[in-house]
């Protein structure tokens, strides 16, 4: 029994097979890092904006695919993949520069998709108008940065932007049939239980297509980093993420897809929990007591 819907599964529905992405480095800044919104970005973001596992921006696209399709031949047997934007603000450039990354992306057949990763106050009616256009030629998954839809948090976290914005951000995708992926984390520094339960239920009133769960991670040469040196605050165990994260999942709507139910840093960086390196290991251990509880995605709206 599969417990909820998984990215794998949404994959094979649409494609037919098992996809593998490719991560893409276009060369992007962050309205929260360049000085329009401040210059510290969110305190939990690393240097590499969250793209420690794209290949240099000095590559062109196309040969950052042959790259990507190289390594992935390690591990995946398959021939179709997604392009995957994800290093910082992935619409945050002139609409003429994007136009050209994401055509180069999408230009392989082997490509069967896009996925760009993005801040909901950086899709400007031009920039909507293109994701559009490239939707009609290949599926666009839009990933954006929500975390909470708690502004008080969200102000701790200088996110930069209100949770009204996130709100009218996925309302416009949808009415232009552009599927959007919000990435939530868990545990962030003062939200209880029930906060996180207001978060997946803000979620659920939303034409969301799927949703990314991680814990929070203390990553180095971040402001968080410096926050949690100075004075540390509580961090999940293992058992707690896995009781947190399936609360969580009993909450979600069972038509969204869960993309991600645990984080993995980059080891180099990560400072904090150190159990979440062994990602197999947090994945079995969700699963089990899943199957243990008789969990599922949509248990507590019956």
């Amino acid at each position: 029994m599969e417990r909820y819907y998984s990215y794998s599964r949404f994959l094979k529905e649409m494609f037919g097979e098992k996809i593998y992405k490719i991560s893409l480095n276009g060369g992007f800044t962050c309205p929260n890092r360049d000085g329009t919104l401040s210059k510290g970005g969110c305190i939990f973001c690393s240097e590499g904006g969250s793209g420690e596992y794209a290949e240099s921006a000095a590559l062109p696209i196309a040969a950052q695919i042959d790259r990507g399709k190289a390594q992935s031949n390690r591990k995946y047997s398959g021939g179709r993949y997604i392009a995957y934007f994800q290093a910082f603000t992935n619409t945050y450039a002139p609409v003429k520069r994007l136009r050209t990354l994401y055509e180069a992306a999408i230009r392989p057949e082997e490509i069967v998709a896009i996925a760009i990763g993005t801040r909901p106050d950086c899709l400007p009616e031009e920039v909507l108008n293109l994701l559009e256009e490239i939707n009609r030629q290949k599926p666009v998954f839009l990933e954006l940065g929500l975390q909470t839809c708690h502004d008080s948090t969200a102000a701790f976290l200088n996110r930069g932007y209100e949770t009204a914005v996130f709100t009218r951000a996925v309302e416009a995708c949808a009415s232009r049939g552009i599927r959007v992926t919000a990435h939530l984390i868990l545990g962030l520094p003062g939200e209880t239980p029930a906060m996180q339960e207001e978060t997946i239920r803000y979620i659920n009133q939303l034409p969301v297509g799927g949703v990314k769960l991680s814990m929070l991670h203390i990553l180095k040469n971040t402001r968080l980093a410096e926050i949690y040196a100075r004075k540390p605050f509580p961090l999940f165990t293992l058992e707690s993420y896995t009781d947190c994260v399936i609360s969580c999942i009993e909450r979600l709507r069972p038509d969204i897809v869960i993309e991600r139910i645990t984080g993995d840093g980059p080891g180099d960086l990560l400072i904090a929990p150190s159990w979440s390196l062994h990602k197999r290991n947090v994945l079995n251990t969700i699963h089990r007591e899943m199957k243990r509880r008789d969990s599922f995605q949509g248990k507590q709206l019956l």
